[in-house]
C-alpha cells in the first residue's frame, strides 16, 4: 500500500522554509473518522494537548473546523490567526488532510507564517497512521530550528500522542 504525502503549497515545500516538523504514529484499534472527529471539533482540543487554548472563531462559528474557516489560538506563547487551506474528511479508501496557514503578525524579526497540515490514513489491520508536518518562515522559526530538541517537534509528538488518546476514549 502507497501511504499519502503533504500537500504543500510551493512557498513553503520542506527544505525551502526556515523550519519543518514531522511527526507519525500508526496506532492500531483506530480510524481515521475517530481522530478526525477529534481534530475537527477545536472545542476537544485543551482536552489532549496542553499547548492549545483561548481558540476563537471570527465569524463565530466553530467550534468545529470547516473549508476556509478563520479563527485563533494561542500556542507555543505565540498568539496564532489561521485560516483552513485545506480541508477533505475521511472518506473510505483516502486519506483526510487538514490544513491551515497561520500566522503571527508582526515587524520583520517577529512575523511568522506556517502551514500547518495532518493527515489521517486507515491501514489494512485496523490501524491508522497519524501524521502532523509544519513548515514555518520568519525569524521566530529560524530561532525554533536552532533549538535541540526542536519545540515543534516534541510539541507536535505530545499534540498527536493526545489525539490517538482522546479518540481512543
Amino acid at each position: 500500500m502507497k501511504q499519502s504525502a503533504i500537500i504543500w503549497p510551493q512557498d513553503f515545500l520542506p527544505g525551502t522554509t526556515d523550519n519543518f516538523a514531522s511527526n507519525e504514529i500508526i496506532v492500531a484499534g483506530l480510524t481515521a473518522q475517530a481522530v478526525w472527529d477529534q481534530l475537527n471539533d477545536t472545542s476537544r482540543w485543551p482536552g489532549y494537548y496542553s499547548n492549545a487554548e483561548d481558540i476563537r472563531f471570527h465569524d463565530g462559528s466553530g467550534p468545529a473546523l470547516s473549508a476556509n474557516a478563520r479563527f485563533r489560538f494561542t500556542t507555543f506563547g505565540f498568539p496564532v490567526e489561521a485560516q483552513i487551506t485545506e480541508y477533505v474528511p475521511p472518506v473510505a479508501g483516502q486519506a483526510a488532510r487538514i490544513a491551515w496557514h497561520g500566522w503571527v503578525e508582526g515587524d520583520a524579526n517577529s512575523r511568522l507564517d506556517v502551514i500547518h497540515a495532518w493527515l489521517f490514513e486507515d491501514l489494512p489491520g485496523n490501524r491508522v497512521r497519524i501524521l502532523t508536518q509544519e513548515s514555518q518562515k520568519g525569524v521566530p522559526a529560524q530561532e525554533l530550528a536552532r533549538t535541540v530538541p526542536n519545540p515543534m517537534i516534541n510539541g507536535h509528538q505530545e499534540w498527536i500522542v493526545g489525539l490517538a488518546k482522546a479518540a481512543r476514549g
